[in-house]
């Protein structure tokens, strides 16, 4: 495996329509807003996709869901239980962490904190911090929710009586353009070992990012990345700043549209950044 090179920025452009792209559970499930109405998909959410990508692409996962589950192991505690190479590093923290890098692709993309007590993992407390950031994804004009009252027609638990009564609601966004941005830092890659190689699977990663990921608050379909921005500085320390590169991205809403209802209703630019190379994907 080769070692990672330089400095990457990142922004993954996607579209929403008429789903849930990431409930408030402190808000009824409804789709996450800000106070002036913007759309938001957290980081974490975001970073659960793209594990369950990892996964799907049949690489090593330490942080797997219940659904994406491929090991049969339900417990972080248990699965770093299970790892030969974590037991051999005992109680020596870096080697813990490096064996721990070296196995699982995400913990040496995103980190992890290994925090266990008891017998099991013999009382390990090992943090490690991942060389791949990502922020909070938020919608580029404020989005509009629509929700709807649903009834379940059958019972959860016997009785005599059919409980054709029980009332839920289900939420979801009209239409919305959301924009996420990300970085790879340099100096971490070098410490979890992240590669070129790992940094090509996040870059497929999202591409493809809503592949396998279609329920019920989000069919088939209602999820869409436009586009992923790829840029790559010409140094280990990068020649602008992430913010800067992030700038250089502008999706905007078409003069002439009032209320967008699709992805030809915004425009996607990119500027030119002297000796920053730049790729741009459609998604998948």
């Amino acid at each position: 495996m080769s070692e990672f090179t330089n400095k990457i920025d990142f922004a993954v452009v996607f579209s929403v329509k008429n789903a849930n792209p990431n409930g408030d559970p402190l808000n009824g499930n409804r789709p996450r807003e800000t106070y002036d109405g913007f759309g938001e998909v957290s980081d974490v959410c975001l970073k659960r996709k793209i594990r369950n990508r990892m996964i799907d692409l049949g690489y090593p996962v330490f942080v797997q869901s219940d659904e994406k589950n491929v090991d049969g192991i339900r417990s972080l505690s248990e699965r770093a239980s299970a790892a030969p190479e974590l037991k051999e590093a005992g109680k020596d923290k870096e080697k813990y962490a490096a064996a721990a890098c070296r196995k699982w692709l995400d913990v040496r993309t995103f980190g992890q904190v290994f925090a266990f007590k008891g017998s099991g993992s013999d009382g390990v407390s090992v943090g490690v911090r991942g060389p791949v950031s990502i922020q909070t994804a938020v919608s580029v004009v404020p989005i509009d929710i629509s929700s709807m009252q649903i009834t379940k027609s059958v019972n959860s638990e016997p009785s005599e009586k059919k409980s054709s009564d029980t009332m839920g609601m289900k939420h979801r966004v009209d239409f919305g353009m959301y924009v996420t941005y990300g970085s790879i830092n340099h100096q971490l890659a070098e410490k979890t070992g992240f590669s070129d190689e790992d940094a090509e699977v996040i870059k497929n990663a999202l591409i493809t990012l809503f592949e396998n990921d279609a329920s019920s608050a989000r069919p088939e379909g209602s999820m869409e990345v436009c586009k992923v921005i790829w840029w790559r500085h010409n140094s280990f320390l990068g020649q602008y700043s992430s913010a800067k590169v992030h700038r250089s991205l502008k999706v905007e809403k078409k003069h002439d549209v009032e209320i967008p209802k699709s992805v030809d209703d915004f425009e996607i630019t990119v500027e030119e950044m002297k000796d920053l190379k730049v790729e741009i994907y459609d998604g998948v």
